[in-house]
């Protein structure tokens, strides 16, 4: 866990708040009367007591994100101004002083500029050893338990190897897990510190209830000095138990997840589902990105999208060790279908106003996707679409191999049998089959020599062969991970002449203006 990061904080207005209110130390503070040559680097926060110019918009169009603009109540928002234009497409927020106190004093560092996230990985959960009943591993599907946890709360499960919480960090923790009603769950969290030359010693220990645990609990290291976490599940009564993953994440306090603006929904499985919108130019078309697979918690592909000034979302599946193909059960996969319909909606656009996308892990999901929404254009990166082939190349191909394909069929199907594997190839290719995709276009880059689904392109074609639909690749030499540079330069140009020939001065319709 790194130091806090510098929260870089631009404020362009009359008067100089930083002489009014104390900024928190992890502030950069930029005061601007007038605006002056600044530098080309992002500002976490932008706070307007005035309006703005045009080249003031133009710099702060490129220079900061979305959900982190702040206008106090002197700023008049006219209908068609140029700082209206600034709040909508970066979804302003009105500021009160007081409000303005608390943001700056209290607030600034959970607008740091980075994104962090893991899970505790399976081999780091270990149990308690007075537990004498039923145990099961099933990889980074987690630990099932079935047993007497006892009358009285006790230590079921703990996770090995204590994590540094540097001061003032504030950390999210979120439980993935099962159980029968007749068992009871809390969580222990504690912090402790190694003064040098003495004993450890705890100086702070949260204890959440299981109806805590319906909800992502934060703590934060306000004891000035860095700390190292050692995390405890309790358990009480008789029945099964099953924990997936427990995560932990740098926190923004309700701000967003991973980025300000980041949103969660969670099924009723506890499973979760990570989408962040910026609304960009209002403009067609809403450029939709999958993230790949990642064990590192966070969005993948913002600066990418950022840069092509489009309405994008972003979708993250962060389940199993890096990522579960955004397939699961009937309500997961609603829940992503409602988000991309959601957003297409709001914008006032049409599903041949979106392109889906992805790369790798990701292009399965605008693949799987593409079905409900049938877009104008799928854009795929390294593309993936036959999960069953990838388990049986698991064995042969990919050196070293990765146990993540197993753990998917089996968390699906419940199987690693050929049977299984057919079928999660059938679950793919029977939807894909079964759609009109003549309003489709299809461009994928892939890796000729790709060792994890190394037909993926050519079973692209051969499927589409006698719909009509316009599809064309460009092969690079290489195993799926040997050139990924190479891939997103290809992506890239892609999105940029698709953008330009499909939607721009063509009569195509350009969303709702405000």
């Amino acid at each position: 866990m790194s130091a806090l990061e510098t929260v870089r904080v631009l404020q362009l207005g009359r008067e100089d708040f930083s002489r009014q209110i104390r900024v928190a130390e992890c502030g950069e503070w930029y005061y601007e009367p007038d605006f002056s040559q600044l530098p080309e680097k992002d500002f976490e926060v932008v706070i307007l007591d005035r309006e703005i110019t045009g080249g003031e918009f133009d710099y702060l169009i490129r220079f900061m994100r979305a959900y982190c603009l702040f206008v106090t109540g002197n700023v008049p928002l006219k209908k068609g101004s140029i700082t209206r234009r600034l709040f909508i497409r970066k979804m302003g927020k009105r500021v009160s002083t007081e409000r303005l106190r608390v943001l700056l004093e209290e607030e600034l560092p959970d607008y740091f500029p980075g994104a962090y996230g893991e899970k505790f990985e399976p081999h780091n959960m270990a149990v308690a050893q007075g537990f004498k009943g039923k145990t099961s591993w099933r990889g980074f599907e987690g630990i099932e338990l079935e047993g007497d946890y006892g009358s009285d709360p006790g230590q079921i499960i703990f996770w090995r190897n204590n994590i540094p919480i540097d001061e003032g960090r504030s950390l999210d923790f979120w439980l993935e897990y099962e159980k029968d009603d007749t068992v009871e769950i809390s969580l222990e969290i504690s912090m402790l510190q190694f003064p040098y030359g003495a004993e450890p010693k705890f100086t702070d220990v949260w204890n959440f209830s299981e109806g805590e645990l319906n909800n992502t609990v934060y703590i934060t290291n306000k004891t000035g000095k860095v700390g190292y976490i050692f995390v405890s599940l309790k358990a009480k009564g008789k029945g099964k138990l099953s924990v997936t993953a427990l995560h932990i994440r740098h926190s923004r306090r309700g701000k967003g997840n991973f980025l300000p603006g980041g949103r969660r929904i969670v099924t009723s499985k506890r499973e979760e589902v990570f989408y962040y919108f910026d609304p960009g130019n209002l403009k067609p078309p809403l450029n939709v990105y999958f993230s790949g697979y990642k064990t590192e918690e966070s969005f993948e592909g913002y600066y990418m999208m950022r840069k092509l000034q489009q309405p994008f979302l972003l979708l993250m599946d962060n389940r199993l060790e890096g990522g579960s193909f955004y397939i699961g059960s009937e309500e997961y996969e609603n829940t992503i279908e409602q988000i991309l319909r959601q957003h297409i909606e709001k914008l006032g656009f049409r599903n041949s106003d979106v392109i889906l996308s992805g790369i790798s892990m990701g292009s399965f999901g605008a693949l799987y996707y593409g079905c409900k929404i049938l877009p104008n254009t799928i854009l795929l990166g390294k593309p993936l679409a036959s999960l069953g082939d990838m388990v049986n190349n698991e064995r042969l191909k990919p050196p070293g191999g990765s146990h993540s394909w197993l753990d998917l069929l089996h968390k699906t199907y419940g199987s690693l049998d050929q049977d299984a594997a057919a079928r999660i190839n059938d679950r793919f290719w029977n939807r894909f089959d079964s759609i009109d995709w003549s309003g489709t276009r299809f461009a994928a880059a892939y890796m000729i020599e790709d060792d994890l689904d190394g037909n993926a392109y050519e079973n692209l074609q051969f499927h589409l062969k006698d719909a009509g639909v316009r599809i064309y690749g460009k092969g690079l030499h290489g195993r799926h991970n040997d050139n990924t540079s190479g891939i997103v330069k290809w992506f890239l140009s892609q999105y940029q002449g698709i953008i330009e020939n499909d939607f721009r001065g063509t009569g195509k319709k350009t969303g709702r203006q405000k």
